[in-house]
């Protein structure tokens, strides 16, 4: 009888059909990412949700992010700190490098995540900045419309990527579940002899067998499954390119290593491919202004995005630029699965650093 009954409920509406689960719903389950919805590749976040949007949704796992520093680095040490500060929240593993600054430093000065209290009090902030500065000028006009609510002020919880407080560092204890490596020049060049990697530098030839390494040993090689639950590795490096690195490619009329840095790219490109890591960069503007080596680099990098910052320049006292701090330069954005890149279709962006907001927008004259 119980058999009958449990028939007779198949028949009025149980099915055995069951629907498969999406490839990326299972891809989702990595914390801190998301499934992109134009091509399905695993997002993360830059740690900058306004840079997100303009990125279309984040950044790419098993991609490159280059920055193009502004004049002093004052900006574009920001986004990088922005990029490890997400990782922190996230619970992703990080990893460091530097020939200038010691990572212990920088993570030290990373930017303390916004509560829910601080998020709506900056929302109204930012509110209030808005319409001071529409009664100063109607010329210049923050056209906060024009990107999502979640994007351009944190007055919205997302689940999404996060914001900070640039006035504050981050906790210690934030830092106790989290796993990173590090790696500084000047001490690696003191540990170990010579290294000479595929006819490349010595420090390229050490930061790339360090990578490799923490890829391989720590479970984030896709060719290898990772045993252990499912993390992302987010990788750090800053003013590549630069003479700290030993990188005279654009100081001397006959470098030593003249291709060291896009052998270093080609290599390290080929290792996020395979890996579950995203990796950012910040090169030095002295190699910015050589259009030979940057048509190189481009060629190796999957995001560029360029800083201009106004310090020094006409524009810091033209009163058409007297709300920006600055304009953003989106080079080039990855169509993954293609053979051509994209270009981004949100045009006319600048940032500023207002209180304790760092944010990219849209503007017009």
């Amino acid at each position: 009888m119980a058999a009958a009954a449990g028939g007779a409920a198949r028949g009025r509406g149980a099915t055995s059909f069951q629907r498969k689960a999406a490839a990326g719903s299972r891809l989702a389950t990595v914390a801190g990412t998301r499934p992109s919805v134009r091509h399905g590749q695993l997002l993360l976040s830059s740690g900058l949700p306004s840079l997100d949007c303009v990125l279309g949704g984040g950044i790419a796992v098993g991609t490159l992010l280059l920055i193009e520093e502004d004049k002093y680095g004052l900006y574009s040490s920001l986004l990088f700190k922005y990029f490890l500060a997400e990782g922190v929240v996230c619970g992703h593993d990080l990893f460091v490098a530097s020939a200038k600054e010691h990572p212990d430093s920088i993570l030290k000065e990373l930017p303390a995540p916004l509560l829910d209290e601080q998020r709506n009090e900056l929302g109204e902030e930012a509110t209030a900045v808005k319409s001071e500065d529409f009664q100063d000028s109607m010329k210049i006009a923050w056209r906060y419309q024009n990107l999502p609510k979640m994007e351009a002020s944190p007055t919205t919880s997302t689940k999404f990527g996060h914001y900070y407080d640039i006035s504050k560092t981050m906790s210690p204890e934030l830092f106790q579940p989290i796993k990173w490596h590090s790696f500084y020049l000047p001490e690696e060049l003191c540990l170990q002899p010579t290294v000479k990697t595929c006819n490349m530098n010595s420090a390229y030839g050490r930061l790339l067998l360090s990578i490799q390494r923490i890829i391989s040993q720590e479970g984030f090689d896709g060719s290898d499954p990772q045993k252990k639950q499912k993390n992302i590795l987010r990788i750090g490096i800053q003013s590549l390119g630069s003479l700290l690195w030993g990188d005279d490619i654009c100081c001397s009329d006959t470098p030593e290593d003249i291709h060291s840095l896009t052998k270093f790219l080609y290599v390290l490109r080929g290792l996020l491919r395979k890996s579950l890591s995203a990796c950012i960069i910040t090169i030095p503007a002295h190699l910015i202004e050589n259009k030979a080596i940057m048509e190189r680099v481009t060629n190796l990098s999957d995001t560029i995005v360029g800083l201009e910052s106004f310090i020094g320049s006409e524009r810091e006292t033209n009163p058409l630029y007297k709300d920006y701090h600055g304009l953003v330069h989106v080079r080039q954005i990855p169509q993954l699965n293609s053979l051509i890149c994209d270009v981004s279709d949100t045009k006319d962006l600048a940032f500023r650093l207002k209180r304790k907001l760092f944010t990219i927008e849209q503007a017009t004259n």
